[in-house]
């Protein structure tokens, strides 16, 4: 039987014998009333990537798309598959035999048989993935849902940074070139879907943060990281210029061990000129947008940032 039939059957027959439907238990999966600010989906795209559903075998729009280009999520547009890693594994859905860094996590299926793969990002359910088929050389497949996914010309990167008051670090980074887009939110807290209110409280434990994404051809992450530690002051504990309290601490959230190596060799040239640095590294979680007022504050109301300048430092 041509291996590709196999991969078809074999997936339907693992999704619980119904190709149609996940007729597992659903996982808690956050949903865009929990924290309106992510991109609306279609009723088929919720039923999937908030209800742990799946589309139809062979039904997909990115099933049979060969466009060069990064696959995102459909719900928050974090990058996480290029499309070099896309191939034809005859199971009815896209596979990819590798995911962008630190864009997937796994979790252990309800079924107690699959490895569910979700956005790290937003946590929206995205397929499963399935190894030891030797299909490719990574001996990986990705099985993905085509609604739960969006798609960008070019290569797509990811970076986190917190530097007190989100709207000064959004507005300098959002200004490079090569930068696609930058986003404030907040990350880093133990409360789900954080309002401007909880989170300036300091009790959720989040910080004000800024996603960056942008085109790795065109702007290094050592450069995105080089130009935060340049334009907010690292030394200051907990607060940034006037605003006070842990949500405006400084901080780096690395979607990887490059990113990771990177942050820490710039905070050690730091150390060596002299400065205490307080920025703190950590591993990059969901990333909750804030209210849509705060998207391009700058912008908007045509005012300058109040505690964050160009310093240099390097």
């Amino acid at each position: 039987m041509n291996r590709l039939w196999i991969a078809a059957i074999t997936t339907a027959l693992v999704l619980g014998g119904v190709a149609l439907i996940n007729t597992s238990q659903p996982q808690a999966v956050p949903k865009n009333g929990e924290r309106g600010n992510w991109k609306q989906l279609s009723p088929e795209a919720k039923r999937v990537v908030e209800g742990c559903g799946t589309e139809r075998a062979f039904t997909g729009k990115f099933l049979n798309h060969k466009e060069e280009g990064t696959y995102t999520c459909a719900r928050c547009d974090s990058p996480l598959f290029s499309s070099t890693t896309k191939f034809d594994s005859g199971s009815g859905w896209p596979s990819f035999d590798d995911a962008i860094k630190g864009a997937v996590k796994e979790v252990p299926d309800p079924d107690g048989r699959r490895v569910e793969i979700r956005c790290a990002r937003c946590d929206g359910h995205l397929g499963h993935v399935f190894r030891g088929e030797r299909m490719t050389s990574k001996n990986t497949r990705h099985c993905v849902n085509s609604v739960a996914l969006g798609f960008e010309d070019g290569p797509r990167s990811e970076a986190f940074f917190a530097g007190g008051c989100f709207w000064g670090v959004e507005h300098l980074i959002e200004e490079v070139p090569g930068v696609i887009r930058a986003d404030s939110g907040y990350m880093g807290g133990h409360v789900k879907a954080p309002s401007y209110k909880a989170v300036t409280s300091g009790r959720s434990g989040h910080a004000e943060t800024v996603r960056v994404i942008f085109n790795p051809d065109v702007v290094s992450y050592e450069k995105l990281a080089r130009l935060f530690f340049e334009i907010h002051d690292p030394t200051q504990v907990d607060r940034q210029g006037p605003d006070r309290g842990p949500q405006y601490r400084s901080a780096v959230f690395v979607t990887d061990s490059e990113q990771e190596r990177i942050t820490y060799k710039l905070i050690g040239l730091l150390q060596k000129k002299g400065l205490k640095i307080a920025t703190k590294v950590h591993a990059a979680e969901v990333f909750w947008p804030a209210e849509k007022y705060h998207q391009d504050y700058y912008k908007k109301t045509g005012k300058a940032p109040y505690c964050h300048s160009y310093v240099k430092r390097f």
